[in-house]
């Protein structure tokens, strides 16, 4: 039992074409049906059983765009069937971190317990202040410097997609600004995010890097392989972003608890 559910799920294509064809015959549809098959699909059947006081869900930003909008129609239709009012906005890591993320939030309170009554916005978000610089190692291992042939097959390639005028290739960071953002196939070249080195090759970020690049505390532990780790820390929430949504989400729980003696 569980008062706040956290989740995140892959943008999966949603299909709403059969529910014409169901209403014809007169069959029910809903989220069990419109969203089988998907991760999404899981979240709602747990918030089905559960019914949690409130959830905050996290995807890509252009989750709302997807299959012409479809997909979110779905899916917010889904949330507000199973009764919660719902908020959602995309918001950037870069106020937290030195990496430019933008990510859909979506909050939601159960309106049996609120009554959509409960004052909910999202807060306004730290000026950026921190740089690229802030997060590397003094000392970083040879092994993450590119090898002369991935370094080169980097450039052709990046030189191939700009004759055709495409905006493919590989991302050297500036030291005062911040990296693109990084994704679970980081491990395969580093191109999102390369760091420039004086006299040789461009390296990829160490995976502690990257755990301080989605906002994760030097004493958090990294029992994985590097692979492993490119791949979570790519496929990984900026945690200070989802905490400071998340306190807010919290606070507006106590305010109406408090307001209405509950």
């Amino acid at each position: 039992d569980h008062d706040l559910l956290l989740a995140g799920f892959p943008c999966q294509p949603f299909s709403i074409a059969g529910v014409s064809k169901k209403n014809a015959l007169g069959k029910a549809h809903g989220f069990l049906d419109e969203t089988q098959g998907t991760l999404f699909f899981d979240i709602a059947r747990i918030l089905d059983h559960k019914r949690p006081k409130a959830f905050m869900l996290e995807n890509v930003k252009n989750l709302v765009s997807h299959d012409k909008g479809k997909t979110f129609k779905v899916i917010s239709g889904t949330l507000k069937e199973l009764g919660y009012s719902i908020y959602y906005k995309v918001l950037d890591s870069k106020h937290f971190v030195p990496q430019h993320r933008e990510r859909i939030i979506i909050v939601g309170f159960n309106s049996q317990i609120f009554n959509n009554k409960e004052e909910f916005e999202f807060p306004l978000l730290p000026e950026p202040k921190n740089t690229v610089r802030s997060i590397l190692e003094s000392n970083p291992d040879k092994k993450y410097t590119l090898t002369d042939n991935l370094w080169q097959y980097l450039q052709n390639y990046s030189k191939k997609h700009k004759e055709k005028g495409n905006g493919f290739g590989f991302g050297l960071v500036d030291f005062d600004g911040i990296t693109r953002t990084i994704s679970a196939r980081y491990y395969k070249d580093g191109s999102e995010a390369l760091i420039p080195q004086e006299g040789k090759n461009p390296r990829r970020l160490t995976p502690r890097e990257c755990a301080r690049l989605q906002g994760y505390p030097d004493d958090f532990l990294i029992p994985v392989s590097d692979m492993q780790a490119y791949k979570q820390f790519g496929n990984s929430v900026t945690m200070p972003l989802i905490q400071y949504v998340g306190k807010q989400v919290v606070n507006s729980i106590l305010s109406y608890n408090g307001r209405h003696n509950l």
